[in-house]
């Protein structure tokens, strides 16, 4: 199991974007796929307060639940990146 979780939706561009990221700094992740319907996405809401993805949670650096992809991008650079 992988400290970093990843809830996302197959075909976000902003969830490719984080994939891309996690894929180009070779990082193990675990991928929740919500559903499409944001009423039916009560565990995304759960650990991140909001039904939009992608969101993540890594367990090791106290991460639960930032969501957007920016932000998600920028923060896997510099805690991970070279």
């Amino acid at each position: 199991m992988s400290n970093i979780t990843l809830y996302e939706l197959p075909g976000c561009p902003y969830c490719a974007k984080v994939i891309d990221k996690l894929d180009e700094l070779g990082l193990e992740y675990d991928s929740i796929e919500v559903p499409r319907a944001h009423g039916e996405r009560t565990e995304v809401e759960e650990v991140s307060g909001q039904t939009g993805v992608p969101v993540i949670i890594d367990e090791e650096h106290d991460v639960h639940g930032m969501p957007e992809s920016d932000d998600i991008v920028a923060f896997l650079e510099e805690t991970y990146g070279a």
